[in-house]
């Protein structure tokens, strides 16, 4: 089983994300985003929860923080639709994403999902965006709004697997391809090798030092990338 992050790993839509966030972020607060938390490896909740704190929202008249969570993601859903067109015009698809896909996908027995940080619509958005998603069975992903830390989540979504596929993905029959540290700890404690992909804003040294099992400089050498999930599930 092969998980890959999407943002910063097979796409970059970064500036249109941003743009979206904050739109989302106004509409539902009422307040203007002044300050972005650090997105690497987190999750939509964790990112909003953040912000709340980052640009002093007070959430006493709202109720609890949590019941703001959903309304954004549903906003942040919309706004995102309205600018699909801004993501294939501003955004990319990362250099031989979609070969180190088809490369993977080649490799016998394989199942191909995501483990993101995005709600379930984004994900498929930005994917199907650059024609990414064919690739992938996303039925069986693990996104950012289900009330799950990325560990957790990773182990959900094997379970997902297991169950429509009847087979086991044990940690040495599991792979997941991202490229932030927080998702090298992430693939540790739900029971998956790491292939960290030096294409986001962490360096080889810092992925290393997270404990990926592999780091690679990029995806465009398809060849390595699936040697690599070869190698780290041949145990």
């Amino acid at each position: 089983m092969v998980l890959w992050n999407i943002d910063l790993t097979l796409v970059d839509v970064t500036r249109v994300m941003r743009e979206a966030y904050a739109e989302a972020f106004g509409r539902v607060t009422g307040r203007p985003l002044v300050k972005l938390p650090q997105m690497a490896g987190r999750s939509e909740s964790e990112i909003f929860f953040e912000a709340l704190a980052l640009n002093g929202v007070d959430v006493s008249d709202s109720g609890p923080a949590d019941t703001l969570l959903a309304p954004l993601q549903s906003e942040l859903a919309t706004v995102l639709a309205d600018r699909r067109g801004l993501l294939a015009q501003q955004g990319q698809a990362l250099p031989g994403a979609a070969a180190a896909l088809a490369a993977v996908a080649r490799l016998d027995g394989v199942v191909q999902t995501v483990l993101t940080g995005s709600s379930k619509p984004n994900a498929l958005l930005k994917l199907s965006c650059f024609g990414l998603d064919r690739f992938l069975d996303l039925h069986v992903g693990g996104y950012g709004g289900e009330p799950y830390p990325k560990g957790a989540l990773l182990r959900v979504a094997k379970m997902r697997a297991e169950e429509k596929y009847g087979a086991s993905y044990g940690e040495n029959r599991c792979v997941y391809i991202a490229d932030s540290a927080r998702d090298a700890e992430a693939a540790r404690n739900g029971g998956a090798r790491c292939i960290a992909v030096a294409s986001g804003r962490a360096t080889a040294a810092e992925l290393r030092a997270a404990g990926a099992d592999a780091v690679l400089a990029g995806l465009s050498d398809t060849a390595e990338v699936a040697g690599t999930v070869e190698r780290l599930t041949s145990g």
